[in-house]
């Protein structure tokens, strides 16, 4: 297989090949990998930025009549001195599901002002914690938040989340699903919503908004289940009647093979200008998939390159554990090679990791040089949901994080 032609689906201005060699931000990976060693991560604070910009020219383009906040998901990417930069950047606030998280944002300069908290089966030392931080604003998922939160902060205002019973999720994946057929942990359904609205009475809490999260990494073909989720969701808002915030959760998504197309924002913002130009409402968004995924790389050292049977293997210094999202969700982060010469031939490699598991391969059949002389490979989409869902199964935790500048 000696064509290159239609591989490179995944270049951009900021990540491509320059003169045969993979450059991201400005930097040259293998130089990077030599310098910080494997695995790392590596995460362009520049990418971060222009994402959460594209995301605030389409939401001014949607005209939402009372405007928009955008809160950084931040249980995708909970990396120190990423979270700082992002707080000075000034550009999002955060979302934040467990008070480990709401207290690691405000060490990072986050106000509690600019936290919304959502988040399940809370404990009383979860809520102890939480109700210790005046400011933060808290979205109730169950007849069990509403109580205990009332009972801590009687008088102030709170979200509910709701589920529509309907997902969304990129190509209908189940794994993705917060809510659908099946039933779920997330969110209070119709039929108990007026119990919810009378719990907040007694308590003399606000109801003022309203949350939804039904599904992750949609792209442009999921665009029409959004819009039948949000259409779902406003019946929540008008039996509420004292609404003021609409949470729509986050979900977008990025690319992960050449068949899926970057999502157009255009047609997303249409979406949002359809049910909200018109209503008295602000727009909340939670995304963090779309801010970080494609901002970061992880970068690997090859161990052994061998075939089984009719089986090309490449075997890399981490496993699953380190980036569950392909073992988990079928997400593939796509391998790419450090120097890719013009007209190189290809070859279809298995990369499996150094976890004692089967389900411990990153990419099957990626189609790579030769790499027999290359000592080092890239994954990119690898900036969201990998270190921040990483184990030390096998007590083999170890990696590093490296902010871009």
């Amino acid at each position: 297989m000696n064509q290159t032609q239609g591989l490179d689906w995944w270049q951009r201005s900021d990540l491509c090949y320059s003169q045969g060699r993979l450059v991201f931000a400005g930097h040259d990976v293998e130089a990077l990998a030599r310098r910080y060693g494997t695995p790392s991560f590596v995460y362009s604070l520049a990418r971060v930025k222009a994402n959460l910009e594209r995301l605030h020219g389409a939401l001014g383009r949607a005209n939402l009549s009372q405007g928009y906040t955008i809160l950084y998901a931040m249980k995708a990417n909970r990396f120190g001195p990423l979270l700082t930069a992002m707080h000075l950047s000034g550009l999002c606030g955060i979302d934040a599901c467990s008070p480990n998280e709401v207290e690691h944002a405000v060490s990072c300069g986050f106000k509690p002002s600019q936290i919304s908290f959502t988040a399940g089966s809370l404990s009383r030392k979860d809520l102890d914690v939480l109700a210790r931080y005046d400011g933060i604003f808290m979205d109730c998922d169950s007849l069990h938040a509403l109580r205990a939160w009332g009972e801590r902060k009687p008088g102030t205002s709170v979200g509910i989340r709701v589920n529509p019973a309907l997902g969304v999720s990129r190509a209908d994946n189940a794994h993705l699903s917060y809510a659908g057929n099946v039933t779920t942990k997330f969110g209070i359904y119709s039929e108990q919503f007026d119990e919810a609205l009378e719990i907040a009475k007694h308590y003399h809490l606000a109801v003022t908004k309203i949350h939804f999260h039904t599904g992750c990494g949609y792209l442009t073909p999921e665009l029409g289940q959004l819009d039948q989720v949000i259409e779902a969701c406003l019946g929540f808002v008008d039996r509420a009647g004292t609404i003021q915030t609409v949470n729509i959760g986050g979900g977008l998504g990025v690319p992960h093979t050449a068949a899926d197309g970057t999502i157009d924002l255009d047609r997303w913002a249409a979406v949002l200008h359809k049910h909200f130009a018109l209503r008295n409402v602000k727009v909340e968004i939670e995304p963090g998939e779309y801010i970080l995924k494609d901002a970061g790389l992880l970068l690997l050292g090859k161990t052994y390159l061998e075939t089984k049977r009719d089986l090309r293997l490449l075997g890399v210094d981490a496993g699953f554990n380190v980036a569950p999202e392909p073992a988990y969700y079928q997400l593939p982060f796509l391998p790419v090679a450090m120097v890719m010469e013009e007209g190189a031939a290809m070859e279809k490699v298995t990369v499996v990791g150094n976890i004692n598991e089967a389900l411990d391969v990153w990419y099957r059949d990626a189609l790579l040089p030769d790499m027999s002389g290359q000592p080092y490979l890239a994954l990119i989409n690898a900036g969201a949901y990998s270190a921040s869902m990483a184990s030390n199964h096998c007590m083999r935790g170890e990696w590093k994080e490296f902010l871009l500048t």
